[in-house]
């Protein structure tokens, strides 16, 4: 079972900057070999896919609605992902969430095609124009 935690939301206005933070932890395995990554969902919208970063950190996957704007990384001492939003717009409102790839050794670009059964409570970004 995976617990996720997300954290570093806020209200910013647009132009400004964000760094959100996900503490991952399992008691069934090892996250640094799996992808972990992000995701939103506005008001009255799906969960969309916003970015991904490999079990290596090799290879990440940015969506284009935010690329050049948003960056993934982890931590794997620490057992965190981030994601770095700059350039915040309102489109950007949205609650944020993070998870982790159910295969392992798996690439960031199959993430945004994942099934995801378990999520954290998110955290909310608020962006004004």
């Amino acid at each position: 079972q995976v617990q996720l935690v997300e954290s570093g939301g806020g209200l910013v206005q647009a132009g400004g900057s964000l760094r959100l933070s996900c503490a991952a932890s399992a008691s069934d395995r090892a996250l640094d070999i799996y992808t972990m990554g992000w995701f939103r969902q506005a008001p009255g919208k799906e969960r969309e896919f916003v970015a991904s970063i490999s079990y290596g950190s090799q290879t990440t996957d940015v969506d284009d609605s935010v690329k050049g704007r948003f960056a993934v990384s982890r931590d794997f001492a620490k057992s965190t992902l981030y994601l770095q939003m700059n350039d915040l717009k309102p489109e950007d409102t949205a609650v944020y969430y993070c998870n982790v790839d159910p295969v392992p050794y798996a690439s960031a670009r199959f993430f945004r095609d994942r099934n995801f059964y378990t999520w954290g409570q998110g955290t909310q970004v608020t962006v004004s124009s």
